[in-house]
């Protein structure tokens, strides 16, 4: 699961509205010789045809969460009722037998409510974060420690309509314990919980529907981007397919194929670069043109060139860009040292472009060396860098089936980061990170105790079972932070299983642990954690 938080973004989520560049009405500097308008520049796919791409879609769905501790409720609207009851037959296994009615009636289950938004071209079986809350006006108390079973997620006004199912979602609820303030334990988040099910399509549909036309601007697509990116459904329709390049920045793709010039004249093509060249000097939207410059190929690399020494920093970073995604190993050199230069408040786009961009080996070589900056988001941005680009210097372990531990070594400073939001995950930077010795600290609820007195050889930890406080269970960890992680949130043993198991902790209790062991100097590390899931969503937080 490629999870995402990623400065990348940075690199691939321009607006869409870019590609509509002959539209954008802006006046040029004073124009010299080979200075044209955008508009005698020549038709662009943009200017022809408009380029339907998937945008953000809001989902929602009821589902059923189990696994509370007697916070959950019976009460259930009859209709949702009818149709959790159908649902989950039809995912019982065959022969399987279970009393549905019954099980939505007991305590420790609860009817929710299940939103999230899918991101805009995201592919089948990428992952996304949702919200879960109980109904109103049931009485349930809380939803945490749950577990929301699988849930259909359809857009907004259709339920119980018998349509496509774009989504759905599983997992265990996160309830957050980090943010000051009371939380509202009615409501959480499952982290990467949302799966996109079906695969999106992007589709040209022209002003002037008819075959010629159809054919002329397929033609130029495929042979700008590759044979077979552009197929021709009907006249005046296009479906188009993102190249493997392109396949982590579908936007950029979209927005170049919208800026694409129909005419293909050498002399045209000359002006065009070079009014594209002054406009990314000159013009607020450097952006747009680029895009404009990207699509048109590698030939504007001689012009770019010059704006790779401009005094404008900013200029600089898009010039580089542009000429990195065209091939050109000068716009590398040129990120590289706005990415590594402390005084730059352009470093996280250059990162970001050059894993776009680079080579694997030229982004690796520049992540790992950001990876001892001096500033946190620096290196938490080039740790980001390094995940998308699968790099050994960060080891990764599944707990529990539900998160990761990962470890980064190539980091001098100490930091505990733990996500909330994308696949949850405890980054230790600076590995080995270890607990001292002579520690007592435990969950507010006084269910869990950390336990290590002076000379101890082990970490004792202690947990009381949730839903039956008389039974107590205890398990040794060495002084490693992973180590104790994975003992509190493994799943503990079943009958007559082997090994050492663990205590079953949640993500988030652990997340608040971790936060303890810091503060309290138990651990020698800084810790942070990452920003909260942002919906759009109306909804009372």
């Amino acid at each position: 699961m490629n999870i995402l938080s990623r400065n990348a973004v940075l690199v691939a989520a321009m607006p869409l509205a870019a590609f509509l560049v002959c539209g954008c009405g802006q006046q040029s500097a004073d124009r010299g010789p080979d200075d044209l308008s955008l508009e005698e520049l020549g038709p662009t796919v943009g200017s022809l045809a408009r380029i339907v791409a998937p945008q953000p879609v809001k989902v929602e769905g009821y589902g059923l969460v189990s696994g509370l501790k007697g916070t959950g409720s019976a009460e259930c609207p009859p209709r949702v009722r009818a149709y959790l009851s159908r649902y989950i037959r039809k995912q019982l296994p065959a022969g399987g037998r279970l009393d549905v009615d019954k099980y939505i009636d007991r305590p420790d289950t609860a009817a929710v409510l299940v939103e999230g938004v899918v991101p805009p071209m995201t592919p089948k079986g990428e992952y996304f974060d949702v919200f879960v809350s109980a109904l109103p006006g049931t009485q349930t108390t809380s939803l945490e420690g749950g577990w929301l079973f699988e849930t259909e997620l359809k857009v907004p006004g259709s339920f119980e309509v018998a349509t496509g199912v774009p989504a759905d979602a599983k997992g265990p609820i996160y309830t957050d314990k980090l943010t000051d303030g009371k939380t509202d334990s009615r409501m959480g988040h499952i982290l990467a919980g949302g799966k996109v099910l079906g695969q999106y399509r992007i589709g040209i549909v022209l002003n002037n529907r008819d075959l010629v036309s159809t054919n002329r601007i397929r033609n130029r697509i495929n042979g700008r981007f590759g044979r077979d990116v552009a197929r021709a459904i009907t006249a005046g329709q296009i479906e188009l397919s993102v190249p493997a390049r392109y396949n982590r920045y579908p936007q950029r793709f979209v927005a170049m194929v919208g800026s694409l010039y129909l005419v293909q004249d050498p002399e045209l093509n000359r002006r065009r670069i070079t009014t594209h060249v002054k406009r990314l000097v000159v013009s607020q939207d450097k952006l747009a043109s680029e895009i404009a410059l990207e699509a048109i190929g590698n030939q504007c690399l001689d012009e770019l060139s010059a704006l790779l020494k401009s005094p404008d920093e900013l200029v600089r970073l898009h010039a580089a860009r542009c000429t990195l995604m065209l091939g050109g190993d000068a716009g590398l050199t040129v990120l590289r040292e706005i990415a590594l230069d402390k005084n730059s408040a352009l470093r996280f786009e250059a990162l970001a472009a050059i894993t776009a961009g680079a080579a694997r080996n030229d982004a690796t070589a520049v992540s790992r060396i950001l990876l001892r900056d001096d500033n946190f988001l620096v290196r938490l941005a080039a740790y980001e860098q390094l995940r998308l680009l699968d790099d050994t210097a960060v080891a990764q372990e599944q707990v529990a089936g539900s998160f990761y531990i990962e470890r980064v070594t190539q980091t001098d400073k100490k930091v505990i980061f733990v996500s909330r939001t994308g696949q949850p995950r405890v980054v230790l930077f600076g590995t080995p990170i270890s607990c001292r010795g002579n520690i007592f600290l435990g969950s507010a609820d006084g269910d869990i105790t950390i336990n290590a007195p002076s000379g101890a050889e082990y970490v004792t930890i202690i947990r009381r079972h949730p839903r039956r406080p008389d039974v107590i269970a205890q398990l040794k960890s060495s002084f490693e932070v992973g180590d104790i992680v994975r003992t509190l949130c493994d799943e503990p043993l079943k009958k007559d299983e082997e090994g050492r198991g663990g205590l079953g902790v949640s993500y988030a209790d652990a997340a608040v642990l971790l936060k303890q062991m810091c503060d309290k100097g138990a651990v020698q590390a800084e810790f942070h954690a990452g920003p909260m899931p942002n919906f759009g969503l109306n909804v009372k937080k």
